[in-house]
C-alpha cells in the first residue's frame, strides 16, 4: 500500500498539470491513467489534428491556389498517410514529454483503471489484473469525456467513425457526411476537403459553429460556400445506416426528408463526462443527470478531500481549460493563493480555414443582458499582412461597454486568430478598454494590427477604414 497527499485519475491536460502543480507545493503525488500520459488531447485530438490541419494547409495552397503563388504541377500527388504519420510523430513527442515531466516532478505513475474505494482508498487494476491500493487524501478527479454517440447509431470504425478513428485512419473516403458543425466537425471538414474528399456537414442547429456569434458563423458559412463543402443547417439525422458500398445518412428538416449517401460518416454531435463508474456515487460524490462531477469554484466536490477538473466537470470542454482548473484546484488542496476562474471569459478556438476565436460575450448576449454597446470591427482585407500572406478572409470584432469601456467580448474569423486572443483576454482580465488597445502601438506589418485597428473603430477613430 503507497500513501499520497494527492492521487489524480486520468491524465490528460487537466490531470497531469494538476499533478505537476501539487508536486511543485510539497505535495507527495501519484497519476493514474487507464491508457494515455497526455490524454485524448496529446495522443488523439488537440495535438494531431493540429499536425493535420498543417498539412491540410499545404494541401489546400497546392491544389487550389498554386498558379497565384507562381506553382504549376503537372502531376501533384499528396499522400495522405505520411500526414498521418507525420501527426504522430508530434502526438509522440509530446507524450514522451509529459513522461519526463513526471519523472522530474518526482510524479508517481499507475497505468490502470482507478476506482474510488472509500474517501481515502483508490485501486488501481492492470492490464494483467493486479490491483494496487493507494492510500490518500486528496482524490482529484480528471477523467474526461466521451464521444456521445445516440442510441441505434453504430460506429464500427470504418464507415461510421469518431474523431478517434478518423484521426488515426490512413487512408481517406471519397466522400464524408459529418454530422455536427462544432469544433471538430468543421476542423475534419477542412483536413478533408483540402485533400480532395467531398464533405458534407450536417447541423440540427440553425449554423455552423452554433455556439459563436452570429455573424461569425455567418462569415464560416460563406467561406466554406466558396470552398463548395456542403452546408446542411437545421437539418436533424435520423438514422445512420452503414451500407455495403458506405453509409446512409437519413436527416429531416422543415422541408422534408432525404437521404445522404457517402463513403463515410463522422459522428462529431458532443461529449459526455466520464463521472460515472469510478465508486463515485457510492462515496456519496454529487454527479449531474448527464455524469458530470458537480464542483465549487475550488474544484471542490460536496465530499471533503474530493476534488475534480476538466470535462468530467462540464464546466467548458477545452483543453486549456482543464489545466487552468488543475493549476488552481493544486492550489486549494495546497493552500496556497490562488484565483477564481470565469468560464464565460476563457479563450475558445476552432481550427478550421478559416480559423474562429472568441471570449466572453456574443453581440446578441450582450444585448440580452441590457448592456448599451460599443463594436469595434476590422477587416483582414484591409491589414497588409494578411494580403501578404494571400489569406484575408474575416475580420475582427470587440464588443466593450459603452458606459464604461469594459470589454465584454470578443470574436475572430481569419488567418491565426487563435493566437491573438491572449492580448484581448489580458486586457480584459486586467479590465484594460478598447481605447488602451489602441493606444499600444503594434508593429508593422501584423496580424496583431487588426486588434489595434478594431480598438480604434470602437472607440470612434477608425484609421484604415
Amino acid at each position: 500500500m503507497s500513501e499520497y497527499d494527492v492521487v489524480v485519475i486520468g491524465a490528460g491536460p487537466a490531470g497531469y498539470v494538476c499533478a505537476i502543480r501539487a508536486a511543485q507545493l510539497g505535495l507527495k503525488t501519484a497519476i493514474v491513467d487507464k491508457e494515455w500520459l497526455g490524454g485524448v488531447c496529446l495522443n488523439v485530438g488537440c495535438i494531431p489534428s493540429k499536425a493535420l490541419l498543417k498539412n491540410a494547409e499545404v494541401a489546400h495552397l497546392l491544389r487550389e491556389r498554386g498558379k497565384e503563388f507562381g506553382f504549376t504541377f503537372e502531376n501533384l500527388n499528396l499522400d495522405y498517410g505520411t500526414a498521418v504519420k507525420r501527426s504522430r510523430q508530434v502526438s509522440d513527442r509530446l507524450v514522451k514529454g509529459v513522461g519526463f515531466l513526471m519523472r522530474k516532478n518526482k510524479v508517481d505513475v499507475f497505468m490502470g483503471a482507478a476506482r474510488v474505494t472509500t474517501r481515502d482508498k483508490v485501486t488501481v487494476t492492470d492490464n494483467q489484473g493486479k490491483v494496487t491500493e493507494l492510500t490518500v487524501k486528496n482524490i482529484v478527479v480528471a477523467t474526461g469525456a466521451s464521444t456521445l454517440v445516440p442510441p441505434g447509431w453504430v460506429v464500427d470504425g470504418d464507415k461510421v467513425v469518431t474523431y478517434l478513428e478518423a484521426i488515426l485512419q490512413e487512408k481517406l473516403p471519397k466522400s464524408v457526411v459529418i454530422i455536427g458543425a462544432g469544433a471538430i466537425g468543421v476542423e475534419f471538414a477542412t483536413i478533408w476537403h483540402s485533400y480532395g474528399v467531398e464533405v458534407t456537414i450536417v447541423e440540427m442547429l440553425p449554423r455552423l459553429v452554433p455556439l459563436e456569434d452570429e455573424e461569425v458563423s455567418a462569415e464560416l458559412t460563406k467561406a466554406f460556400g466558396k470552398k463548395k463543402i456542403g452546408v446542411l443547417t437545421g437539418h436533424r439525422v435520423v438514422s445512420v445506416q452503414a451500407t455495403a458500398d458506405g453509409v446512409e445518412v437519413k436527416v429531416a428538416s422543415e422541408q422534408g426528408e432525404k437521404v445522404l449517401q457517402a463513403e463515410q460518416a463522422l459522428v462529431a454531435i458532443g461529449f459526455r463526462p466520464n463521472g460515472r463508474g469510478l465508486g463515485l456515487e457510492e462515496v456519496g460524490v454529487k454527479l449531474s443527470e448527464r455524469g458530470a462531477v458537480e464542483i465549487d469554484e475550488r474544484m471542490a466536490t460536496n465530499v471533503p478531500g474530493i476534488w475534480a477538473i476538466g470535462d468530467v466537470t462540464a464546466k467548458l470542454m477545452l483543453a486549456h481549460v482543464g489545466s487552468a482548473q488543475g493549476i488552481v484546484c493544486a492550489e486549494n488542496i495546497a493552500g496556497v493563493e490562488t484565483i477564481t476562474l470565469n468560464y464565460e471569459f476563457m479563450p475558445r478556438a476552432t481550427y478550421c480555414q478559416p480559423q474562429v476565436a472568441s471570449f466572453g460575450l456574443t453581440e446578441a448576449q450582450a444585448k440580452e443582458r441590457g448592456y448599451e454597446i460599443k463594436i469595434g470591427r476590422f477587416p483582414y482585407q484591409a491589414n497588409g499582412k494578411a494580403l501578404g500572406l494571400g489569406d484575408y478572409t474575416g475580420w475582427v470584432k470587440i464588443i466593450s461597454d459603452a458606459k464604461y469601456g469594459e470589454i465584454l467580448g470578443a470574436h475572430l474569423i481569419g488567418p491565426e486568430v487563435t493566437e491573438l486572443l491572449p492580448e484581448l483576454t489580458l486586457a480584459q482580465m486586467m479590465e484594460l478598454t478598447p481605447n488602451e488597445i489602441a493606444r499600444n502601438v503594434h508593429a508593422h506589418p501584423t496580424l496583431s494590427e487588426t486588434l489595434m485597428e478594431a480598438a480604434h473603430a470602437a472607440e470612434g477613430h477608425a484609421v484604415h477604414i
